[in-house]
């Protein structure tokens, strides 16, 4: 992992340091944190030589899965592997559905956390021992996942916005267009 630089996305700021020391100590990789996704996406556009971005579910700034859909769009280059408290197979398996490098549950030793880190910062795709990708589906899930990947990055900052509530004329404010492009 010599030479990497790695994204911690997580709102728990114990969980970030103990974290970044695991990934730091041994493995000589520069790891950045961020407690928000606004401050993970800042940091991705500040440096695009991001390798990797641990990205919890749960935290400011994301809805389930909309951290990951938007970071999946805006920076398709950098992979993204979820951290979560969550063990659940289908969480898994829509995680993976979404574009995910990885999913790491929170329960992982450290020694198998950073052999997942390293996996996937070798090109593989990384899931717990006995999670089967290709079973439990869900087609309607599946087909929403894929029709949002066919959204353009403003697309998904606009989606992204509503999300959070932003009325059109907000979202029109603040990306400098009108409300009727909005709309």
């Amino acid at each position: 992992m010599n030479d990497h630089h790695i994204v911690i996305a997580d709102d728990h700021p114990l969980f970030r340091e103990a974290l970044r020391q695991t990934l730091e100590g041994q493995t000589g990789a520069a790891v950045s944190e961020a407690g928000s996704l606004a401050e993970a996406v800042g940091l991705i556009e500040g440096d695009r030589d991001i390798d990797l971005v641990l990205l919890d579910l749960k935290m400011p700034g994301v809805q389930g899965f909309s951290g990951l859909i938007f970071l999946r769009n805006q920076f398709p280059h950098v992979p993204v592997v979820v951290v979560s408290a969550s063990e659940d197979p289908p969480i898994i398996r829509r995680a993976m559905a979404l574009g995910a490098s990885g999913f790491i549950p929170k329960t992982l030793q450290v020694s198998r956390m950073k052999d997942a880190v390293r996996r996937v910062l070798d090109g593989e795709i990384w899931v717990p021992d006995g999670i089967d990708l290709g079973i439990g589906g869900d087609p309607e899930g599946d087909q929403l996942a894929q029709r949002l990947a066919t959204l353009t990055p403003q697309q998904m900052r606009v989606l992204m916005m509503l999300s959070q509530g932003l009325l059109n004329k907000q979202i029109a404010f603040k990306l400098g267009v009108s409300e009727a492009t909005i709309k």
